[in-house]
C-alpha cells in the first residue's frame, strides 16, 4: 500500500466521517485520490463504510511508535555566542528549553523510550535522566564527526523510533500515536540549498536545482537497509563530516516517504539571529557576551544585531555583529585557552602597539577572562602564501613592526613553552613514537641559536598568513594573544610553518624579508626556529587533542617541521 492510503487509514483512526470530502478536508488530498485510496482498504479489509474493521484496527495497533533518538552532541558553531555557555539543544524558547519541550511532546503520544546522543557540554543533559527518565549516550568523537556517527551509536534502537535533531522548535506536536511507514520531514518552503524535493507519489527525490527546505526529524517505520549502509559508512573516514541523512539515500532518493508540514510551525533554532526571530525575550539573547558587548559600546543588548558566526579559529570563537550601522568583531576564548594563553599579557602588548597603525582597531578587551572586540576592517582579505606579490607586502610590513623596537615586559620562550605544553598532557606519552629522539634533536639546536648575536624586540608569534589583512589602503597584522620578546626572525619561521611551505618557498620568504640579503648564519638560525617552532605547536596541538579538538594535517605537519628543518639546519651546520 502506498503512502496516501495509509495516510488514509491513519485519519479515520482519529474520528468519525460521514462522507469523503469530510476527508479531502482533513487528508489535504484530492477526492480522486481518497475515492481510489478508500477502494483500496475495502479490497484489503481494512475499512468498511468509512469505518475501520477490526482487520483494520489490529493492523493500526501493531504502528505504535515505540521509541525516539534526539542528537543533541554538536558544539552548534552557528549558535556563537550562546553556544559559549549553552548547548544549542538546551537554549530556551518561550522560557523552556528546546529539547524539554520535545521530550514532552513525546511524552503526549506515550513516548518515553528517549535516548539522547550527546558529546559538547554533555554534563549539562545529566538533569534530564532524572527529570525525564531518559538515557544518554556519549558521542566522543563529536569534535571531528557529523550527526551520522551520532545516529550509528544508536542503531540497535532504529526501529519504530523517531529521529530528531536537538535544536527544532515545533508550534505543534509533530509526533503521533500511530505512524504507519518510515518518513522524512520537509518543509513547503521551496530551498535552493536542499538537495530533495517531493514527487507526486510523495517520495524524496535528489535534485540539483533546490527543493523543498529539510527539516530533520524522521521516523523509522521499519529500517529497510538503512543500518548496514548507517554501519558502512560510520566506517569510513569519508564520511567523518556526513549528516546522517547521507544514509537514507538509495540510489536518486530517499528510502522513506516525504512529509510536508508548513514552514511556519516547525524551525531549526540554528543562530543567534533565528532564535531573536522566535523569542525575542529569551533569556540567552541577553548573554554574558552580548551583555560585555553592550556594555563596552555604551548601547542595550537590543542594538546588537546582525549577529554571525565566523569561521572558527584554532584558538578562539569569534562572531560579527552590527550596533548602531558600524561593525564589529567579538572574539570568545574557545577551549583550553586560558592554559595557552596570559590575557594580562595580551592586553599588555595592544597598550603598546594600539596607536602603531600595527593592528585592527581595539575597543575593548578584558585582561581576565580574553573577551575582546575590534572594529570590523572592510574590504579586507588575508595573505596569500602562494602569491609573491602577497608575501613581499606582509614582509615590508612584519619587517617596518620590527625595526620599531617595542618593548613588552614578558618574553615569549620557545624552548620553555615546549616543556610547558607537554606538561599539559597530563603524564601521558606524545602519539608519536620517536617523540623522545625528536624532542632531544630540536632542543640540541639551543646551542647554535645562542651562538648568533640577535637583538630582542617585540615580536607577534603568530605572524601567519591568516593573521595579516590587506586592503587597498594597506596591512594590518592581528590576533597578538601570543606576542612578547623575542628574536623577531621567529615570525619567518611561524609564517612558514603555518602556511606548510616546502623548502623552495621557504628560501624565498626569507629572501623577501631581507630583500635578498641574508646572511648565512641568520638563515640557519631561521632553520632552527622552523624546526622547535614545528614541534612546539605539535605539542600544543597535542594538548588540544586531548580537550577533544583535532587539527588534522596542520598538527602532523608541525611534527613534521621539527624533524625534517633540525635535519636541514645540522647539514648547513656542517656546510658552514
Amino acid at each position: 500500500m502506498n503512502k496516501m492510503v495509509l495516510d488514509l487509514l491513519n485519519i479515520l483512526s482519529k474520528k468519525e466521517y460521514k462522507n469523503q470530502r469530510e476527508l479531502v478536508v482533513d487528508s489535504g488530498y484530492s477526492l480522486g485520490t481518497v475515492n481510489q485510496s478508500l477502494n483500496t482498504l475495502k479490497e484489503e479489509g481494512l475499512v468498511d463504510h468509512l469505518q475501520l474493521t477490526e482487520k483494520g484496527t489490529l493492523l493500526l495497533e501493531k504502528c505504535r511508535p515505540e521509541r525516539a533518538v534526539i542528537l543533541a552532541a554538536g558544539m552548534g558553531m552557528r549558535m556563537i555566542p550562546i553556544n559559549s555557555e549553552t548547548p544549542k539543544a538546551l537554549v530556551e524558547v518561550n522560557g523552556q528549553p528546546l529539547i524539554e519541550r520535545m521530550i514532552q511532546q513525546l511524552h503526549e503520544v506515550n513516548i518515553h523510550e528517549i535516548y539522547i546522543v550527546v558529546g559538547f557540554m554533555k554534563e549539562s543533559f545529566e538533569y534530564l535522566m532524572d527529570e525525564y527518565g531518559v538515557e544518554l549516550v556519549v558521542n566522543m568523537e563529536y569534535v571531528h564527526k557529523n550527526n551520522l556517527h551520532s545516529l550509528a551509536l544508536t542503531k540497535k534502537h532504529l526501529n519504530h523510533c523517531y529521529v530528531i535533531p536537538g535544536d527544532m522548535y515545533c508550534e505543534n506536536n509533530p509526533f503521533r500515536t500511530h505512524e504507519m511507514y518510515s518518513w522524512y520531514m520537509v518543509s513547503d518552503e521551496i530551498s535552493k540549498k536542499s538537495c530533495v524535493r517531493v514527487n507526486r507519489k510523495q517520495e524524496l527525490v535528489l535534485s540539483d536545482k533546490g527543493g523543498n527546505r529539510m527539516i530533520g526529524i524522521s521516523y523509522i517505520h521499519e529500517e529497510n537497509g538503512l543500518l548496514k549502509r548507517l554501519a558502512k559508512m560510520d566506517a569510513d573516514e569519508r564520511y567523518d563530516n556526513a549528516f546522517w541523512e547521507d544514509a537514507l539515500y538509495v540510489e536518486d532518493r530517499m528510502c522513506v516517504y516525504g512529509r510536508v508540514v508548513s514552514s511556519a510551525t516547525v524551525t531549526e533554532i540554528d543562530t543567534y539571529e533565528q532564535l531573536r526571530e522566535w523569542d525575542s525575550q529569551s533569556s540567552q539573547l541577553k548573554g554574558d557576551a552580548i551583555l560585555v558587548a553592550s556594555q563596552a559600546l555604551h548601547a542595550e543588548p537590543d542594538d546588537i544585531v546582525n549577529v554571525e558566526v565566523l569561521k572558527k579559529g584554532m584558538t578562539n570563537r569569534s562572531f560579527m555583529f552590527t550596533c548602531r550601522e558600524q561593525k564589529y568583531i567579538m572574539r570568545i576564548p574557545g577551549e583550553g585557552t586560558g592554559q595557552l594563553i596570559n590575557r594580562k599579557q595580551e592586553a599588555d602588548v595592544y597598550s603598546v602597539i594600539h596607536d602603531k597603525g600595527l593592528c585592527d582597531d581595539i575597543i575593548y578587551i578584558n585582561p581576565e577572562n580574553g573577551y575582546k572586540i575590534t572594529k570590523y576592517i572592510d574590504n579586507a582579505r588575508v595573505c596569500d602564501p602562494f602569491n609573491e606579490e602577497d608575501v613581499k607586502k606582509c614582509m615590508k610590513k612584519l619587517k617596518e613592526f620590527h625595526q620599531m623596537h617595542l618593548s613588552v615586559d614578558h618574553e615569549f620562550k620557545i624552548f620553555d613553552l615546549i616543556d610547558f605544553y607537554e606538561s599539559l598532557w597530563n603524564g601521558q606519552k606524545s602519539i608519536y613514537r620517536d617523540y623522545e629522539k625528536t624532542k632531544e634533536n630540536v632542543l640540541s639546536l639551543q646551542s647554535y641559536i645562542n651562538s648568533i648575536e640577535k637583538e630582542y624586540c617585540l615580536t607577534h608569534i603568530d605572524a601567519v598568513p591568516d593573521n595579516f589583512l590587506i586592503t587597498d589602503r594597506d596591512i594590518r597584522l592581528i590576533d597578538w594573544e601570543y606576542a612578547g620578546m623575542q628574536d623577531p626572525h621567529v615570525d619567518l619561521a611561524m609564517f612558514c610553518i603555518y602556511a606548510m611551505y616546502d623548502r623552495e618557498h621557504v628560501e624565498k620568504l626569507i629572501d623577501a624579508y631581507f630583500d635578498g640579503d641574508c646572511s648565512k648564519e641568520n638563515r640557519i638560525k631561521i632553520y632552527c626556529y622552523i624546526a622547535a617552532c614545528g614541534l612546539l605547536w605539535s605539542n600544543w596541538c597535542e594538548y588540544k587533542l586531548h580537550l577533544g579538538v583535532e587539527f588534522g594535517e596542520y598538527s602532523l605537519r608541525q611534527y613534521r617541521f621539527g624533524k625534517e628543518y633540525y635535519r636541514i639546519a645540522k647539514e648547513e651546520m656542517e656546510k658552514l
